[in-house]
């Protein structure tokens, strides 16, 4: 017989250690912690500004990241209490906590709410401007998650904003100049992992595709590849010209970064490669990082990049 030392009221309910062990865990996951992968972008301003050995500056934006992490984490959860039953109908995100009922919807609420609260007052005393794109992030994701991923051609555009943001909150909070051109590149490569992905839930779903998002039913394949052919082509394009720029060359205090382009253009050749040949992109966050020849050549851009800018 369980001793009550070894059980704790929650919400009026009698838990064992080791199911409030399995609902922290299903909290934690709920928070989808697989995708913050997406919040590394806030060290994009930390590299481009020759602060990447500079530990204060490191430690802020690594305090920063965290905070980004834990809202957008809340953004998660609210998106998935919207959607619910809709994710049921999909083979993935049927397994999450909250469409599996392993979380109550009361729960889930009360703990984003928590979590929301204490990012959001830990996210002011580190920057107030820094705050304040925090801000506008989490109610554009909030609306997303509540109207706008339910209109076509404009859902997608929403998620790469939602990227651009993370790019500029990482430079504001160090105060530094960020390069018009880069975020241009973060909002082209953003909308273009979208559209792989929207591509993926209508092959992937076939004709229950609907059913999970709305959205769906104005896209049809056809219309994404020629949305996928503008955006790889703008992503290749912008970036060629940031690295040439004489104003990057101003702010990164080089003109080498040219020799940069061979890794973008392999990187987005091998993501076309994955979503056409393997049928993939459904994932893009975990993709990046399974596909050992992605993996390998953006490790390899990350070198090159701090060489280019760090060792002249």
């Amino acid at each position: 017989m369980q001793s009550k030392s070894q059980s704790i009221q929650l919400n009026g309910y009698d838990f064992s250690i080791s199911k409030i062990s399995t609902l922290a865990i299903d909290l934690i996951k709920s928070l989808r912690p697989a995708q913050w992968s997406k919040n590394l972008l806030l060290f994009a301003g930390l590299t481009f500004s020759h602060n990447l050995f500079s530990m204060a500056i490191i430690l802020k934006v690594v305090l920063g990241f965290t905070i980004f992490c834990f809202l957008s984490g809340c953004i998660y959860i609210i998106n998935d209490l919207v959607d619910l039953d809709k994710d049921r109908y999909h083979p993935i995100k049927c397994h999450r906590p909250l469409a599996a009922g392993k979380l109550t919807p009361i729960l889930a609420i009360q703990f984003t709410i928590s979590v929301f609260v204490i990012s959001s007052i830990s996210a002011y005393f580190l920057d107030s401007f820094f705050a304040m794109i925090c801000l506008v992030y989490v109610t554009l994701m909030v609306s997303y998650s509540l109207l706008l991923k339910n209109i076509a051609i404009l859902d997608v555009i929403i998620i790469a904003i939602g990227f651009v943001l993370r790019a500029v909150a990482g430079a504001v909070l160090i105060d530094v100049e960020i390069s018009p051109w880069l975020l241009v590149c973060t909002l082209f490569l953003s909308l273009f992992l979208a559209l792989a992905k929207r591509r993926h839930e209508m092959t992937l779903l076939a004709h229950n595709a609907t059913n999970h998002r709305d959205s769906l039913s104005a896209y049809n394949t056809t219309l994404l590849d020629q949305m996928i052919v503008i955006v790889t082509t703008s992503t290749l394009l912008a970036y060629t010209l940031y690295t040439l720029a004489p104003r990057t060359k101003e702010i990164v205090g080089t003109s080498n970064l040219f020799i940069t382009i061979p890794f973008v253009l392999y990187g987005i050749f091998r993501y076309l490669y994955l979503i056409y040949h393997k049928n993939e992109g459904g994932r893009p966050e975990i993709l990046i990082f399974s596909d050992k020849s992605l993996m390998i050549n953006l490790i390899l851009w990350v070198i090159f990049v701090i060489m280019v800018l760090y060792f002249k």
